[in-house]
């Protein structure tokens, strides 16, 4: 019973490969004259894709608002507030007088990498010196900074 033919030992892979029917070979093939596109019309002719069509109606891309600019050049920074500084002393993370740099900032969680730059803000209250090297630095960030004695140095 095991010496009986069975079809799937047959056929080998080269011939289960079925061939494209020929089009345009006359009435009988059945795929003549025309074949198969119809008559006439944008869709009959050669190299005609119409993407995005939808058969008249108004298209997706042309329903939907355009929305949105996403600069390729865009300077990303960290965002790194005063009072931010206040809550790490508060909570005994760094001392009194200490430098805020990116490495602190960074060991302590607040920034991904050391190569990202940061930006000082003036949210919240600083009542302790601090010196901070910082890429960016708002003006009020400044003087807040410097009016309990501590300094801002922008790093270039």
């Amino acid at each position: 019973m095991n010496d009986a033919v069975k079809l799937n030992s047959i056929f080998t892979k080269l011939s289960k490969k079925k061939k494209p029917k020929l089009l345009g070979r006359g009435i009988g093939c059945g795929k003549g004259k025309t074949s198969g596109r119809g008559h006439k019309g944008q869709k009959a002719r050669s190299g005609v894709s119409i993407n995005g069509f939808e058969g008249g109606q108004q298209s997706i891309y042309t329903r939907l608002p355009k929305r949105g600019f996403k600069p390729i050049r865009k300077n990303l920074y960290s965002i790194f507030n005063v009072g931010d500084v206040q809550c790490l002393m508060e909570a005994k993370k760094i001392v009194k007088d200490s430098i805020i740099d990116k490495e602190l900032l960074h060991k302590l969680g607040f920034i991904r990498s050391v190569k990202s730059k940061i930006k000082l803000l003036n949210k919240g209250k600083l009542r302790e010196k601090f010196v901070f090297h910082v890429d960016f630095a708002s003006e009020a960030a400044k003087r807040s900074v410097a009016s309990v004695g501590g300094s801002v140095e922008i790093l270039s």
